[in-house]
């Protein structure tokens, strides 16, 4: 591949991580190059999105792996996109997400992953943003990851006033087993939306 394709190619691998950035190793193994190799190109690309005032990207290095985001002097910008979002629709995967929470809270986002068999890094941001769930501490050991709780706004938007009005799980031998551990949330918003 030509220098200026695995530049693209990088760029690709790096959009496509998200949040969850790639190392110089996994770099490399995806476009068949040693490490070292992957690190000059995540420097040299880095280096160009830093001299070229037309782009709001970059690269930033973060927890030893590497994550395309946006640049910091367009942060005032960001920041009245997400002010300015007046949005009161959430996604089938953020109702799920959110769901789990409720029943399981405090949770952590791996916990969350293992129940909905998905990665839940965009739900998460949603209803952070969204003010619907907080975080909650952290779990005690190794990672200390974060927990995450609902909010007040998450009783408002459902019209509860505390968290112990939420209609029971159903017991799994007696209800269909394919009802996932968010059905009765999902019979909530139904009735709340109408």
């Amino acid at each position: 591949m030509k220098a200026v394709n695995l530049k693209a190619a990088l760029e690709s691998l790096l959009f496509a991580a998200g949040d969850e950035g790639l190392t110089p190793k996994q770099i490399g193994t995806a476009l068949d190059i040693s490490e070292n190799k992957a690190g000059q190109l995540i420097e040299d690309l880095r280096d160009e999105y830093e001299a070229n005032e037309d782009r709001g990207l970059t690269i930033a290095a973060l927890a030893g792996t590497y994550q395309l985001v946006t640049k910091r002097k367009f942060s005032r910008v960001l920041q009245k996109l997400v002010e300015n979002t007046q949005t009161d629709s959430i996604s089938q995967a953020a109702l799920e997400t959110m769901a789990i929470i409720a029943y399981k809270q405090p949770i952590t986002r791996v916990e969350i992953e293992e129940i909905r068999g998905v990665k839940t890094e965009r739900p998460l941001r949603t209803l952070l943003t969204k003010g619907l769930i907080k975080e909650a501490g952290r779990r005690e050991g190794i990672g200390r990851a974060i927990l995450y709780a609902t909010t007040r706004e998450f009783l408002d938007y459902f019209g509860l006033t505390d968290i112990k009005e939420l209609p029971p799980l159903p017991e799994p031998a007696k209800q269909n087993p394919k009802l996932s551990e968010a059905g009765p949330l999902f019979d909530l918003t139904a009735s709340t939306s109408e």
